[in-house]
């Protein structure tokens, strides 16, 4: 299926980890149903469907990687599966090959590495206006990541960069929370991303102003990110 307009997203959950092997074998859940999160937004049973099976029929392995950073794959998902609680998937570190998977090993084992997070475009939602709760009926999975910890902040500004390396313009709120990261005040990031990201999201919004809100982010992507 083709993506239109699709954003890619990032969403993280605790790690629910029962044994990791001496050969780097694990099982553990990469997404769970009926929980809304910090983005007021819930995954529904089924969403993984279409994309697991497009995956099963392509014979593409989704990969494991460290922290979202794709130049950093530290494993592959053997399996992955939905069952009545969520995203269930059978992972395999490469322990010789990828100093991170080392890393990554260490940490489940003493239970210091606590998160899963998956990497995934929306191809349907509903959003319930009474709630504020976006449903996210269907999903196209890109990769599901070992963090530190669930649903930090430094996935979120990952969020932010690949929109704007796409062309894409990322959400207010989202962007709001981008630009206090990179050392503007609250009430400036308020500003901006209020007055000036809104604007551009106008149907009407020229290229002209588009780049000059991507020069911005460009600056602001500038700081550096906590390393591992």
């Amino acid at each position: 299926m083709k993506r239109k307009n699709a954003v890619f997203k990032i969403r993280s959950f605790d790690l629910d980890v029962k044994a990791v092997s001496e050969s780097g074998v694990f099982t553990g859940y990469g997404s769970v149903f009926g929980v809304v999160d910090s983005y007021n937004e819930v995954v529904a049973p089924g969403a993984f469907k279409a994309s697991l099976e497009e995956l099963a029929a392509s014979g593409r392995a989704i990969p494991i990687l460290w922290q979202h950073r794709t130049g950093e794959p530290i494993g592959a998902w053997a399996s992955l599966k939905e069952d009545a609680r969520g995203l269930l998937g059978d992972g395999e570190l490469w322990l010789d090959e990828a100093p991170y998977a080392r890393l990554a090993y260490k940490g489940m084992q003493t239970k210091t590495i606590t998160g899963l997070s998956i990497g995934y475009y929306v191809r349907r939602s509903s959003y319930d206006e009474k709630t504020g709760i976006r449903t996210l009926l269907e999903l196209e999975l890109v990769e599901i990541s070992i963090v530190t910890t669930p649903a930090n902040d430094d996935a979120r500004v990952e969020t932010i960069k690949s929109r704007i390396a796409r062309g894409d313009l990322p959400d207010v709120s989202d962007f709001e929370e981008f630009l206090v990261g990179a050392g503007f005040s609250k009430s400036q990031s308020a500003v901006i991303a209020n007055r000036g990201l809104k604007h551009l999201h106008r149907p009407d919004a020229g290229n002209d102003e588009k780049s000059d809100i991507a020069a911005l982010v460009q600056q602001a992507n500038k700081f550096s990110l906590p390393t591992f």
